[in-house]
């Protein structure tokens, strides 16, 4: 059985994660490499990355986000949460959200908030199955107008 680890990305494993968000979101255009030299370099956001073997196979991010309400105490934001679809079932993306979260907890933050846009009950019930709360606090979205 091949080891699993989880550990912090970097730019040497844009591709792979690239790839993985193909789970995600399938044909997202790719960033640029300043981009993603830009995102790598964003203090307070961390890309976790779950690997069987030498495959990547499910990954988040987290924003610590400082804070000047609750004492000054930062607040966390898991997105990107994929795991790939051949892997899906065997607990990997519940193990790297508990790897991120674990690590808000670390960096002081009181919260850590998710949000998804799947309408899927059982994506409902697997973040439920992690710990969150889909009824302590409401979500809104607003998406920027498409360009001409």
């Amino acid at each position: 059985m091949a080891e699993v680890a989880i550990r912090d990305l970097g730019v040497g494993d844009v591709d792979a994660l690239l790839a993985l968000y193909e789970h995600l979101n399938a044909g997202d255009a790719r960033p640029s490499p300043e981009a993603v030299k830009a995102v790598f370099a964003h203090p307070g956001l961390c890309h976790f990355g779950l690997f069987v073997g030498d495959v990547l196979t499910a990954s988040c991010n987290l924003a610590v986000i400082p804070n000047l309400t609750r004492g000054g105490r930062s607040y966390g934001v898991i997105e990107n949460v994929v795991t790939h679809v051949d892997h899906r079932g065997q607990g990997y993306g519940q193990a790297v959200i508990r790897h991120a979260i674990e690590q808000a907890w670390a960096a002081g933050a009181y919260k850590v908030v998710l949000t998804t846009s799947r309408k899927d009950p059982a994506v409902w019930a697997f973040y439920e199955r992690c710990g969150f709360d889909s009824g302590d606090k409401r979500a809104f979205v607003i998406r920027r107008p498409a360009t001409a």
